[in-house]
């Protein structure tokens, strides 16, 4: 993966990484240890966490019906 940074930017040592959220350094021989005990959780595991399935099927109907309602009335 390549992090892109301003050319006049000073690179960090480490940085959270985008795709598990565990450290993550420009040295590839000696990377940075795990820092969390915990698995790294996505935006989507934590909404899981907070709604049940109905309650996406109910979000999801709700968005889809508008949606379907917008394109009608082009």
């Amino acid at each position: 993966m390549e992090i892109l940074l301003a050319a006049e930017a000073e690179p960090p040592v480490t940085w959270d990484c985008p795709h598990c959220g565990q450290p993550a350094g420009q040295d590839v021989q000696n990377p940075p240890g795990r820092q969390r005990a915990e698995p790294y959780k996505s935006h989507l595991a934590y909404v899981k966490e907070r709604r049940s399935e109905a309650d996406a099927e109910a979000i999801l109907a709700e968005a889809l019906a508008e949606l379907r309602q917008r394109r009608g009335r082009r």
